[in-house]
């Protein structure tokens, strides 16, 4: 470290040696890292912060002339947390280093070494200490998650930049809610400055076997805490209207499988500017439709439709297959509203002329366009004449205070026993951040969206409009799959018979 060794290569091999020691292998390569950010998600125990106050001081022991700082939001919780750990860091590892640090539970906090690198402490709450603080070269935030992103801007343009080394800010944190602006900032998107790494306890060797059985016997009495606090998932903050257990492992598992196919489709646009024609599917890995099973000779599809408004910029649209309820096909962007309806068309003629029921609540043009353009088989619904109280028949399906609730309810009942019909991740996100509100109304988290749980709730109720039965090209029965082949040789006489009735009598 700082005592000079004359073999310049065995003083590296040492380094590297103790480096590899006394730290974590997932973290190394961190030592190396020169990005300006540095982001550090992991679960409970995972050893995400001792390797931050590590990088430190490995950096301010090095690089003469370091002016750390290192903060979280409350400045009262870094006494007994980053102080202490960095001060035992210091004395075990750099001592010969260190020129002094105070003592003392009244005394300032701050490390200082023989070389001119410091280290200052100070909480976000400390207005004036912090106003005390410039010429910052790195900095720590520690629970990070526990500031507002205008607190991260603002220690953000404190970092010098007439620094001969890089300058970098380390944040480490525990994942809360997945509608947090460090989920957005640093894990939906792709900053080039940014590195973000993940860990969990079961990285962490230094771990003692009884600090592991407690972190594991979350399983058994709070498995969804297991998942949030030890295995550093994205959690919610508010009372989950989905099974916010369930969710998650069935995150875990769409996220290994991913989709069939992604991309969009293309056409020929006549000269009407309305139809279309020569429909063809282009492959695009950041298109707005995602596949996950291929339509299948005869089968019927539906497709619920939610369209942007005031509250959200994309337009979606979920595909059912309507014999087995399974989610099939993802639509989902920002469009115009001509766009929309053209990507409608072209993805319910590639499911079979699938029953299409967009939302009209706060535009009608897509379903209007949808009609103009020929499209056979859209949603309808009864709509009470005003002028003598008639029923009338009108396209597309209306969300309002009688329909919503009836909906939703309808899915929340489904998929209480049926997640694993669901393969998007994106919807199975929103079903995390959708919770009750003050009123007990069911509600996108603040943040959140709910296009996808809206147009999946839709798609699900209008299902009984669509034919639940494959047709055969010469109609003298119904093509089964294997699944419904299977259940149908399993089953008694009398059930046999109900089968026929909802499936057709089988040709296989």
């Amino acid at each position: 470290m700082c005592k000079p060794i004359s073999d310049k290569h065995l003083s590296t091999a040492l380094w590297w040696r103790n480096l590899k020691e006394t730290n974590n292998e997932t973290f190394l390569p961190l030592f190396f890292d020169e990005n300006r950010y540095l982001v550090l998600k992991g679960g409970g125990g995972s050893g995400k912060s001792i390797v931050a106050g590590r990088k430190i001081l490995e950096r301010a022991t090095t690089e003469p002339g370091h002016r750390a700082l290192v903060t979280r939001k409350v400045g009262k919780t870094i006494r007994e947390s980053c102080f202490e750990q960095l001060k035992s860091q210091a004395y075990e590892f750099y001592s010969d280093c260190v020129d002094f640090i105070p003592r003392g539970k009244g005394s300032d906090m701050y490390i200082r070494f023989k070389n001119g690198s410091e280290i200052l402490f100070a909480g976000l709450d400390d207005v004036e200490k912090l106003k005390s603080i410039y010429n910052v070269t790195m900095i720590w935030i520690e629970e990070a998650s526990e500031l507002e992103e205008g607190d991260f801007n603002q220690l953000d343009i404190r970092l010098r930049t007439d620094f001969p080394y890089y300058l970098q800010m380390i944040l480490t944190f525990n994942p809360i809610s997945i509608t947090h602006w460090l989920k957005k900032r640093f894990f939906d998107r792709k900053d080039k400055r940014a590195t973000v790494h993940e860990s969990t306890y079961k990285d962490n060797r230094f771990l003692t076997k009884e600090a592991i059985e407690t972190l594991e016997a979350f399983k058994e009495t709070d498995e969804y805490y297991y998942m949030v606090y030890c295995l550093g998932q994205w959690g919610v903050t508010g009372k989950t209207v989905f099974n916010a257990k369930a969710v998650a492992l069935r995150l875990a598992v769409v996220q290994e499988q991913r989709w069939l196919r992604r991309g969009f489709f293309e056409y020929t646009e006549d000269y009407d500017g309305i139809h279309i024609s020569n429909i063809r599917w282009m492959d695009d890995p950041d298109g707005p439709v995602k596949i996950f099973e291929e339509p299948g000779e005869g089968r019927p599809y539906v497709i619920g439709g939610d369209t942007a408004d005031e509250g959200s910029d994309r337009f979606v649209g979920q595909v059912l297959d309507n014999i087995t309820g399974k989610q099939v096909a993802v639509l989902r962007h920002q469009y115009d509203e001509d766009t929309y309806a053209k990507q409608m068309y072209c993805l319910g003629k590639f499911y079979n002329d699938a029953l299409e029921g967009p939302e009209v609540n706060y535009s009608t043009y897509p379903v209007k366009l949808l009609g103009k353009m020929g499209y056979p088989k859209l949603y309808v619904r009864e709509v009470e004449d005003d002028f003598d109280g008639k029923i009338k028949h009108a396209f597309g399906f209306r969300t309002d205070r009688l329909t919503r609730p009836v909906i939703l309810s309808e899915l929340i009942r489904l998929m209480r026993d049926n997640l694993h019909l669901i393969n998007d991740e994106d919807t199975l996100m929103e079903m995390l951040t959708f919770v009750r509100g003050k009123d007990l109304r069911p509600e996108a988290e603040a943040g959140a969206h709910d296009d996808c749980i809206m147009a999946l709730a839709i798609a699900y109720y209008i299902r009984p409009q669509q034919s639940m039965q494959i047709k055969t090209q010469d109609g003298s029965g119904r093509k089964w799959s294997k699944d419904q082949i299977e259940d149908w040789l399993k089953a008694s006489e009398k059930d046999r018979r109900i089968m026929e009735q909802m499936w057709g009598r089988p040709v296989w």
